[in-house]
């Protein structure tokens, strides 16, 4: 049978019952509808959260950390002792290979220094590298005070979501003199002076905090008294001393925390550009294992050690490639994707649920493709076996009872992908509505993406089909002299 002549069979079959074959079609489009709506669902909220992920930078940076190893009796091992261990190894052996190849806890720290930075920036699809200062500061307005935690800025945060709705704008120069205030530590300043927050933008503050001073040079008696104790103890140490620095507010945020390095979650009153807190030599927590870095001979002498870098790179995918790179260099790297393979597998699961509970309506609108076309061989016996007699084979008669059950399931599956999505909209109208009252900002948490609407088409013309298999089957193997007979 031809291919115009098949369509043109099943297309009147299916005018001649409208109605039930309508009805029909409906329970498809309800099916496929349930489907949709649930899925569009479930990939929305996954869309949010990784968009407030990307927006924050944190999908796109990989954190850098030294890694120390033990060796087995559970000392700090370094790189130098190492490399000292394999030669005493070698030299036992008669000059032949090491008993063992180090493993991953018996390798040294490198330290994260200038020079790692710069060895780290060089690396393919990196954007910017820059380390992290957070430390405590006394704000001071006049005669007021405000002891908080000062984190600092590259250039590259202004684009920050935590700084959308910021009063005021964004340090105007990296190296400019300038401070960004959490909203209720300048509330607290402001109340000093009976001045509302918006008035400090523009104002001096001054920025207390505790500054690092190299020691000063020992006499040479001193010296010799000193190195008869310990030969590193002259020339490590500082001496903490009060500091201040007179910075203006730019800016005022409301947010409480603003992601941008190994901090992302933690909670700051005050925000200074990177190139500031770099040259205000605050006092951190790693300061005393840098001393005590270089009293083992680790790391070297002098320069400014970090306890992590943030490597920002161009795509979040690029993000394994570099982390493999830093784990060639020495270090021990950490990105956000890390935490969220685990996010991604529940989504993933609940994804998952969400299709076979919205499947469970499209399997029962199968039962009515069933039904109307087993009807339809009880109402066309004689239809059919004149078609036999005609000369029809049983391969045509399934093929356009398979044509009808298609076009319902196309057609079903079409109206049910507009149907869905009109839920959708609904569920987002109301959801807005419902977080604009409490006056939190609206957030799409609802869409539809194409690979969706295309499977849910297929799926239901695959299960119209399948529903198909039977009535189909009954239809071909229908005696024409029976059929006759029967009319």
């Amino acid at each position: 049978m031809k291919i115009a002549d098949l369509t043109e069979l099943a297309t009147r079959n299916l005018r001649e019952a409208i109605l039930r074959n309508s009805l029909t079609t409906l329970g498809i489009a309800v099916g496929v509808a349930s489907l949709v709506a649930m899925l569009s669902l479930g990939v929305g909220l996954q869309q949010l959260i990784n968009r407030r992920l990307e927006r924050n930078g944190l999908f796109d940076t990989v954190l850098v950390r030294p890694r120390t190893g033990f060796n087995p009796a559970g000392q700090v091992q370094r790189n130098r002792d190492l490399g000292a261990n394999q030669s005493a190894n070698r030299n036992a052996d008669g000059g032949g290979a090491p008993r063992r190849e180090p493993r991953d806890s018996d390798l040294a720290s490198r330290p994260l220094d200038q020079a790692a930075r710069q060895q780290l920036a060089q690396l393919p699809r990196v954007l910017e590298v820059y380390p992290e200062f957070r430390f405590t500061g006394d704000l001071r307005f006049g005669a007021a005070g405000h002891l908080t935690q000062v984190t600092s800025l590259p250039a590259s945060a202004s684009s920050n979501e935590g700084l959308e709705g910021m009063q005021g704008h964004f340090f105007s120069a990296p190296d400019s003199h300038e401070i960004i205030l959490q909203l209720d530590a300048a509330a607290d300043l402001a109340d000093s002076q009976h001045l509302q927050p918006s008035d400090m933008l523009g104002k001096e503050i001054i920025l207390r905090y505790a500054g690092r001073q190299p020691l000063a040079p020992t006499s040479a008696d001193s010296d010799a008294r000193d190195r008869a104790a310990s030969p590193d103890d002259a020339a490590l140490g500082f001496s903490i001393i009060s500091s201040r620095i007179s910075l203006r507010i730019v800016g005022l945020v409301d947010a409480e925390a603003i992601a941008s390095g190994a901090s992302a979650f933690a909670r700051s009153g005050a925000y200074v550009p990177l190139a500031v807190a770099e040259e205000l030599g605050v006092v951190q927590g790693n300061d005393m294992g840098e001393i005590v870095r270089n009293s083992t001979g680790a790391g070297g002498r002098g320069g400014q050690h970090y306890t992590n870098l943030t490597v920002k790179v161009e795509r979040p995918a690029d993000v394994p490639a570099v982390e493999e790179s830093v784990r060639q260099m020495g270090y021990s790297p950490f990105s956000l994707l890390d935490l969220t393979r685990n996010l991604r597998r529940l989504f993933a699961i609940l994804d998952l649920l969400l299709g076979i509970f919205g499947s469970l309506a499209l399997a029962v609108a199968s039962l009515g493709i069933i039904n109307t076309l087993v009807m339809a061989i009880l109402e066309r016996r004689r239809e059919i076996g004149v078609l036999k007699a005609l000369g029809a084979s049983d391969k045509d008669i399934r093929q356009l009872f398979f044509a009808e059950a298609g076009v319902m399931g196309l057609v079903g599956g079409a109206g049910g992908v507009a149907l869905g999505w009109a839920i959708g909209r609904v569920i987002q109208f109301g959801t807005a509505y419902y977080l604009r009252q409490q006056q939190i900002p609206a957030e799409n948490i609802w869409t539809v993406p194409v690979w969706l609407v295309v499977s849910a088409i297929a799926f239901s013309l695959v299960v119209s089909l399948v529903a198909g298999i039977y009535p189909a089957s009954r239809a071909a193997r229908l005696d024409p002299v029976e059929a006759l007979r029967y009319e």
